[in-house]
């Protein structure tokens, strides 16, 4: 695949490079390594494609001006047969040079042939990328922040791939530990409830499901039967999961023992719920390559074997009956505890244990997290581990995401945990189009906040950042449609460097620049590069068609160029939202 912006970047050191040697060859500038410079894109289109700033890092090897050394290259840059038409010497010394109009041509004709391929390249060299996210706990369904994880890390996956990365997808199940205990504990306190007399009362007088839940619910605090204690959830959620067990089975279990009435009920409930973050994230278009259960790493005894390998190694100690690992020699503050004196393992054991599957057993090139701001202290410790136990940890890169804050009608969306009222995935995906919520949540940086106006993702208008991208591709679409029902050919080829205005230009210019930005988004674990690279591409579409006409254009082999600029603008549109998994109406 080509990115022509690289490969002219490429071009213009080497023309650079020759004409440095020019000028040793003619004893003019010191025969010794020159200093490194830098081959950019100005933000000033007017000042050139390109900028060099080759002449102010030679100057104190020179021993001249740097103005003066950029006469002397510039002297001596051969442009024939390269991709640029001519250079200028700005200010001190910067040195611009310009494309010709055949590269411009080479870009629109580069789309029309990749077509749904252009974009990709090659940076991933085919390395093997795990990229886990949202792993929400499946004790409940999934919040507002698993729907902002699940867009950024679905579509981070998606850059990586673009980028030549073999990228996969990985859902970590924590079906173990403590929120497994506390589910089995909510649920077993839920269906005591409704098994007892005033349960069984209450059920008789709602036989409406939704009543009884919200009436359960709300006599939480209220007598001896529904005292519900500070450490269970109290999502309506778990009423639902006793209740339709009761339905099922009946109270069969109530003269069982507790441990043994919990386990049926995690048993029968946590399926439920791992089935139902698969239905809902399908729902939202992402689909896993591995659901990889915590469970099984108990079940292979890996937390055992990684904490007596760190015990042998020296890495970890024994003290009052615990085992400690040695983070101070890891440059942490203090060390911490991996299994406790009681014999039970720390909540990172089986973290440490899963990420050594990823890095080692299962051989990733590397691993990357998307995870809340909250997990910024526990990303060193489980660093500091995998780099006792022999892992490279730089293999291993965390993306922290901050919250979202929702806003309706101006003001903030209040959420509460506590009363198991919180806007969720699928209630949000209720309200929004996933189109929206996809392309939203990826708007800005995974480490900065910013609000979710939930008016503005419905609202069909240019203020709508999706539906104004949407509507530079359906715009295209109608334009083509008409031009076929007015008997006008689509043509197969056209002459580009007939497209000379400045608004062409500028578009053309954008469209080289995506297999560049898909290469800085991977690089950077950035897919919010992506939102905006379509937002500024459907900007300079808007322009152009607004000044250029297509089917009034002063020639017949314009009006063919402009056609074919406009199919290639469509593309990749198309190639961009493909990325992001939103949609491509041909008509709004």
């Amino acid at each position: 695949m080509s990115d022509l912006i690289k490969s002219a970047s490429l071009q213009l050191r080497e023309l650079i490079i020759d004409a440095l040697g020019k000028l040793v060859a003619e004893c003019i500038a010191p025969a010794e390594i020159l200093p490194d410079f830098t081959v950019e894109i100005p933000a000033d289109k007017s000042h050139g494609d390109f900028a060099a700033n080759t002449a102010m890092v030679c100057a104190k090897s020179f021993k001249m001006p740097p103005r003066k050394i950029a006469e002397l290259i510039c002297d001596r840059i051969d442009l024939t047969g390269s991709v640029f038409e001519r250079s200028e010497i700005a200010g001190p010394g910067f040195m611009n040079f310009f494309l010709s109009k055949k590269w411009f041509a080479s870009v629109a004709e580069n789309v029309l042939t990749e077509k749904e391929n252009y974009g990709r390249t090659d940076f991933g060299k085919g390395k093997r990328v795990l990229v886990e996210f949202v792993s929400a706990n499946p004790t409940g369904p999934m919040h507002i922040g698993n729907a902002r994880g699940g867009a950024i890390g679905d579509c981070l996956a998606s850059v990586l791939d673009w980028a030549g990365y073999h990228a996969e997808r990985e859902f970590y199940v924590n079906d173990a530990g403590n929120q497994i205990e506390k589910f089995g504990k909510s649920l077993d306190l839920r269906y005591m409830q409704l098994c007892s007399n005033k349960g069984t009362e209450v059920i008789r007088k709602n036989p409406d499901n939704e009543k009884l839940f919200q009436y359960i619910y709300d006599l939480s605090g209220d007598g001896m039967d529904f005292e519900m204690p500070e450490d269970v959830y109290l999502g309506m959620d778990i009423i639902e999961h006793a209740k339709n067990y009761l339905d099922e089975y009946g109270a069969v279990l109530s003269g069982q023992e507790e441990s043994e009435r919990r386990k049926s009920l995690v048993d029968y409930a946590l399926p439920i719920n791992i089935a139902g973050l698969e239905r809902d994230l399908k729902k939202y278009r992402i689909v896993y390559d591995n659901w990889f259960r915590e469970s099984t790493v108990h079940e292979k005894n890996q937390t055992m074997e990684i904490v007596n390998k760190l015990l042998e190694s020296g890495k970890a100690y024994e003290q009052d009956g615990a085992v400690w690992f040695r983070a101070t020699d890891y440059g942490m503050d203090k060390d911490f505890v991996l299994r406790r004196s009681n014999g039970l393992y720390t909540y990172i054991v089986p973290d440490i244990a899963y990420h050594y599957d990823k890095l080692v057993t299962r051989n990733f090139d590397k691993a990357i997290n998307v995870l809340g701001a909250d997990h910024h202290g526990y990303v060193p410790r489980l660093k500091a581990a995998l780099t006792a136990l022999g892992v490279d940890a730089s293999k291993l890169d965390v993306v922290l995401m901050q919250m979202v804050r929702l806003v309706r009608n101006g003001e903030t969306v209040k959420l509460s945990k506590r009363s198991g009222k919180a806007i969720t995935l699928v209630t949000l995906l209720d309200e929004i189009p996933i189109d929206a919520a996809r392309f939203y949540f990826n708007l800005r940086e995974a480490n900065s906040q910013f609000e979710f106006d939930l008016d503005l993702a419905v609202e069909k208008s240019s203020q709508n950042p999706v539906f104004y991208v949407q509507y530079a591709h359906a715009r295209i679409c109608s334009l083509i449609s008409n031009l076929k029902s007015e008997g006008i050919e689509i043509p197969e080829t056209a002459d580009f460097t007939l497209l000379d205005n400045s608004r062409e230009i500028e578009l053309i210019r954008h469209i080289a620049s995506l297999p560049h930005e898909i290469e800085l988004a991977a690089k950077q674990y950035d897919p919010a590069k992506l939102t905006k690279y379509a937002v500024d591409l459907a900007t300079l579409f808007h322009r152009f068609y607004d000044a250029c006409s297509v089917k009034n254009a002063e020639t017949p082999e314009l009006m063919n160029a402009r056609i074919l600029l406009c199919i290639a603008v469509r593309q990749v549109l198309r190639n961009v939202l493909t990325i992001l998994k939103i949609e491509q109406p041909e008509k709004m």
